[in-house]
Formats: structure tokens, sequence, C-alpha cells
């Protein structure tokens, strides 16, 4: 009868064991998942800048090629955050 118990015991904590393992496993591959969407999110956003610098230099060169001055605007500090949270594109 003993040894039917110890035999019990051995098996409840290999299988404790085993659950553990998968619910680790689980949550690795979510906190990986979401990493990795983080990742692609950041390099479209890189591209999205990068894209706007170029249209920002044709645009340079059109209104150059027009002959037209260049209107500037004094930016407040105020402005220039707003402007940074218009070029983060929205889902």
């Amino acid at each position: 009868m003993n040894e039917m118990m110890d035999g019990m015991q051995g098996l409840t904590s290999t299988a404790l064991i085993m659950a553990l393992v998968l619910i680790g496993l689980i949550v690795w591959f979510f906190v990986n998942r979401a990493s990795v969407r983080a990742d692609r999110q950041v390099e479209l956003l890189q591209s999205l800048l990068e894209e706007q610098k170029r249209q920002n230099v044709l645009l340079k060169k059109l209104i150059e090629a027009r002959g037209e001055p260049e209107q500037t605007v004094p930016e407040t500090a105020d402005e220039a955050e707003n402007d940074f949270i218009r070029m983060i594109p929205e889902r």
C-alpha cells in the first residue's frame, strides 16, 4: 500500500511539472507574439516617416521650381508637439 502511495505522489509531481511547463510555453508564445507585432509596427512607422521625409523634399523642390518664396511660420512648443502627434498614424 505504501509503495502505491509513493507511485501516485511521483505521478502527481510529474503531472504538476508538465502542467507548469505547458503554462510557461503558452505565456512565452503570447509574449513573443506581442513583441513581434510591436516590432513590425515600429518598422512600419519608420518607413512612413522616411516616406514623409522624401515627400517633403519633393515638395520643397516643386516650390523652388515654381519660383515662389517659402512661407515659414514660427512654431510654438505646443504646435511642435501637435505636429509630432500627427505624424503617427492611427489604426
